[in-house]
């Protein structure tokens, strides 16, 4: 009897141990968000972190899909006009109560010129309150995905986002002398607590939030660890409990350590290379008076140049797989019978001599050094395999805080970048990425200018169709033909692999973001 009773006793010890160490749960990523501001950066990781503060109104499950936010409930009242009944007696961070009002502000604001979350708006014409908890959203097409692109445009509190003198976006690049990259007022179940950029971010529980929060973290601490040796050695010794991504040279090291696992899976992240195919004179490139990459054989030289399975072997560790889309597995649209161009040098040298380019040039490539696995060695890999063409490529890798604002005023002649569309439909992508960019959002991330007004047409055709058959032929064939311009040039859809406490229990996204409602300590 006594000795139950002793264990009984350090049983209880040991529960008050594991909750009073359960009041913080401290996040690494190789990385940090730029702004607090939810309009400010489409980024993964920034949505992510400012997802767990701010709610939309249609928002996602653990399995992605659908499910009831802000909004309880919506339905098309016509072929063009969705109504939104919100859900009642949220509160923001300050208190207020979240209402119409709040709604369409956030909407027109995230639709506005300093937006980065403009694509996602762009077929709507108008945002209107019919009462304090109700909306319409009027779109110029019929737009049947209208709730899925809803899911990462996040709600604020319009009196706040006055009194702050944050109504308008500002610097869509997160710059940090904006008010909102330092501040935020949210109805999510965590509130932004403190915040030093490029050094940490602490966030708490929000003891008044509506719904459920699986979590029984008080706090989560998230700490930008740019370098892999650091972040894995802060893993291993105890000083973070979660971190992303494990470097794929040490997912074996992570998970022979006793105290702390790898969790990985699929992602629905693409990566590719973006070439300017608008301007006269390519930036950054020693060509003088012309534009190498307005030639498709230019484009498709380089694109054989590449050999991806030695990149994934050699950079990957055979942690990613090879695209030869925009879109991978796991998004609506991927046609898994369309395969990549063939590494072929001598075909890409011949291309290259009919182009008029047969001495090679010189270009610049840019990259980010801390946004995707191994993304400055990827870069420097493929500048090597593009020296066959006697091309000359200086790797120009830099943090995304540098890298972001760069690419993004088209300030580069060739990049590097990633994409998971939000509405996990090739119609996101395609029409971020390469629909003409227009004022009104389609193309926004179209950094390279592409442009055929036959994908526009397709693009318009998919985001109408309601038939489902129909929608997906005109889906292939949009596909095809962004593949067959080699508007971009696939390389992978890199593996998550997250490092994570034995005692950290968590829910991993295919889309990599991370939910800190459905991550606590214990089973």
């Amino acid at each position: 009897m006594r000795n139950m009773a002793l264990t009984l006793v350090l049983q209880a010890l040991a529960a008050i141990f594991l909750v009073a160490n359960a009041q913080t749960i401290r996040v690494a990523n190789q990385g940090d968000a730029l702004s607090m501001d939810p309009h400010a950066l489409n980024e993964s990781l920034q949505l992510s972190l400012t997802g767990n503060v701010y709610e939309p109104l249609v928002g996602r499950n653990k399995d992605l899909s659908l499910v009831p936010a802000l909004a309880l409930a919506w339905r098309a009242t016509t072929p063009t006009v969705w109504r939104f009944e919100l859900r009642r007696g949220v509160s923001f961070h300050d208190g207020a109560l979240f209402t119409a009002d709040d709604a369409v502000f956030s909407l027109r604001r995230a639709q506005s010129d300093g937006s980065d979350m403009r694509s996602y708006l762009s077929g709507v014409r108008e945002v209107r309150k019919l009462d304090a908890h109700t909306i319409e959203i009027e779109t110029r097409e019929p737009t049947p995905l209208l709730p899925a692109l809803l899911s990462h445009v996040y709600m604020m509190n319009q009196r706040w986002s006055e009194a702050q003198g944050i109504a308008q976006v500002g610097d869509a690049r997160g710059a940090a002398g904006h008010a909102a990259a330092l501040r935020a007022n949210g109805t999510g179940p965590f509130r932004l607590a403190e915040r030093r950029p490029q050094q940490r971010t602490v966030f708490e529980r929000n003891m008044r939030y509506w719904g459920t929060i699986e979590s029984n973290a008080r706090q989560v601490v998230f700490l930008p660890i740019p370098d892999n040796e650091a972040r894995v050695a802060a893993l291993l010794a105890g000083r973070v409990d979660v971190m992303e991504p494990v470097p794929v040279q040490d997912i074996e090291r992570v998970s022979a350590a006793g105290l702390v696992r790898v969790v990985t899976g699929p992602e629905l992240r693409t990566l590719f290379l973006g070439m300017d195919q608008h301007s006269d004179e390519l930036p950054y490139a020693s060509v003088r008076g012309a534009n190498p990459f307005k030639d498709r054989r230019v484009r498709q030289a380089f694109y054989q140049a590449i050999d991806i399975d030695a990149l994934i072997k050699n950079v990957m560790r055979g942690a990613a797989t090879p695209a030869a889309l925009i879109v991978g597995p796991g998004v609506n649209g991927f046609q898994p019978d369309v395969k990549r161009l063939p590494h072929d040098v001598a075909a890409a040298r011949a291309l290259m001599a009919q182009a008029g380019y047969g001495e090679g040039f010189a270009l610049t490539l840019d990259c980010p050094s801390d946004r995707y696995v191994n993304d400055a060695a990827l870069c420097t890999a493929i500048a090597a395999q593009l020296a066959t063409l006697q091309v000359r490529v200086t790797v120009r890798a830099e943090p995304k805080a540098q890298y972001y604002p760069r690419i993004l005023r088209r300030d580069a002649g060739f990049y590097l970048m990633g994409w998971t569309p939000s509405t996990y439909d090739a119609h996101g992508a395609l029409n971020a990425l390469a629909a003409c960019p227009r004022g009104e959002g389609a193309g926004h991330f179209n950094l390279g200018g592409y442009c055929n007004p036959r994908l526009d047409a397709l693009l318009l055709q998919v985001q109408t169709q309601t038939d489902k058959t129909r929608r997906d032929a005109l889906l292939r064939e949009a596909l095809l033909l962004q593949a067959a311009d080699i508007a971009y040039i696939p390389l992978h859809q890199q593996a998550l692999a997250w490092g994570v406490s034995k005692k950290i229990r968590l829910v991993q996204m295919a889309d990599n973001t991370m939910p800190f409602k459905w991550m606590g300590v214990g089973p």
